[in-house]
């Protein structure tokens, strides 16, 4: 690499950039907190007759759906691009499109959980929702990553990346598909039974 002088002020805009970036992933953090918590107690207190949970259950199914398959179809896409199939500029374009899809896809399953009755006694539920917190506080936790991706060069490759980023990158990758996978499974399970 080669050494370009940077004004103060450049570091200043910087340094607030960071911080600004930092402040957003706890707001986001903490709001995502509450809206679990808010949905796993009004759970407890709403009981639906038959057909709002049939309703709710098909919302849920659909709600989970649109976000898993934008995860799913972004994850895939950022894949390529670590093997060198893909530029970085359309994996960030891609995740500009699927985030919106992904987040709302959550909210409607917050939402319509409320209305499905878990048993919150059963320790898989408690393990389905705990795996769905992750993968919220997860998506969050990738901000500041992207917004530094989206300052790199639109070629730049995975091993462009500094280390640190590499692991932060394919960590929460991780944790994502193993937290996604496990709350959709434990969820047709207890349809099940």
């Amino acid at each position: 690499m080669s050494y370009i002088p940077v004004s103060r002020r450049t570091l200043r805009r910087h340094r607030e950039s960071e911080r600004s970036t930092r402040r957003l992933v706890v707001a986001l953090s903490a709001a995502a907190v509450a809206a679990w918590l808010l949905s796993v107690t009004l759970s407890t207190a709403v009981h639906v007759d038959s057909y709002v949970h049939n309703v709710a259950v098909v919302l849920h199914v659909l709600s989970m759906v649109v976000a898993f398959g934008a995860v799913v179809l972004l994850d895939w896409h950022g894949f390529l691009w670590l093997i060198g199939r893909r530029e970085l500029a359309e994996t960030i374009r891609l995740d500009g499109a699927a985030t919106p899809l992904i987040w709302g896809g959550l909210a409607g399953m917050l939402a319509t959980g409320v209305f499905l009755n878990p048993h919150l006694n059963n320790p898989m539920t408690d393990l389905k929702l705990a795996a769905v917190l992750v993968l919220s506080l997860n998506g969050i936790m990738l901000i500041p990553l992207m917004r530094r991706l989206a300052g790199l060069p639109p070629v730049a490759a995975f091993l462009d990346l500094t280390v640190g980023q590499r692991i932060h990158l394919l960590l929460c990758l991780v944790i994502s598909q193993l937290c996604w996978w496990t709350a959709i499974a434990i969820g047709f399970i207890n349809a099940e039974f």
